[in-house]
């Protein structure tokens, strides 16, 4: 676990986070437009930034369950291709983590090629090979005359379980490794969003506070077809969550 700082304006009083993840670039099915014109949105929008959760590149290898002969783009010139649609906004993505299609090429050959991508954008300080704890501040705390923080754990999330509730039990699960605001997966292709409340002992005021969180689960961005039609998984929403995040008062959601 990587520990990541973003220090934004303080003039923001709303920041949008988009977790952009299973993108599978070089895959046939890859919605491509549809990124570009997320990445078009990003760019364009002062107060929006993105998190990378892995999957970026599907990298089908010969070992892989995935159709190296299918691929639209093999792995280099799947690399070649994320360096230049994230090059426009390399500013603004807050952190990388990789994913288990990255992986593959790891574990054949030794080379971690989401490194590789962040290094060629120069945000190499910015990228973790396992999970990331986030801590994003901007705005003005007017309880407490400073900036607004969140932390947000992310992680690309692992298993292939097919039911809607294995899923989402996964996400919530990893409350169970850190405590943070907001909790980000990717992997399972299955778009989701809802809060859970704890509460906190608070030993020094003799109290028990309150305390939000925030569970996101983002999209794939494939067009139904190829692999997950040959296996009989079920069609997704390829809606992509965004996470708002309010500058003046610990307050967040997510939107879909």
């Amino acid at each position: 676990m990587k520990a990541i700082k973003a220090d934004l304006p303080r003039e923001f009083d709303k920041i949008e986070v988009h977790p952009l993840a299973d993108l599978h670039i070089g895959d046939l099915m890859c919605d491509f437009k549809s990124i570009i014109d997320e990445i078009e949105y990003i760019k364009n929008t002062p107060n929006a930034f993105c998190i990378l959760d892995g999957d970026l590149m599907d990298t089908a290898i010969a070992s892989s369950v995935g159709d190296t002969y299918g691929a639209n783009l093999q792995p280099m010139e799947q690399l070649k291709e994320c360096v230049k649609i994230f090059e426009p906004i390399k500013d603004k993505i807050l952190a990388v983590v990789g994913g288990n299609h990255e992986n593959r090429i790891y574990k054949n050959d030794g080379i971690d090629i989401t490194q590789l991508m962040c290094n060629q954008l120069g945000i190499a300080d910015r990228y973790s090979a396992t999970t990331v704890i986030l801590f994003i501040r901007f705005g003005h705390d007017d309880k407490h005359n400073r900036k607004m923080c969140y932390s947000l754990y992310m992680t690309h999330g692992t298993g292939g379980g097919r039911k809607e509730g294995g899923k989402i039990q996964r996400l919530a699960d990893l409350a169970s490794i850190v405590d943070a605001d907001i909790y980000c997966m990717a992997h399972v292709h299955q778009p989701a969003a809802f809060r859970n409340t704890f509460y906190r002992a608070d030993p020094r005021n003799n109290t028990v506070c309150k305390s939000e969180h925030l569970f996101v689960n983002t999209a794939a961005w494939l067009e139904y077809g190829g692999y997950g039609d040959k296996m009989g998984y079920k069609p997704a929403s390829c809606i992509n969550p965004v996470i708002i995040l309010e500058g003046h008062k610990k307050h967040m959601k997510a939107v879909i």
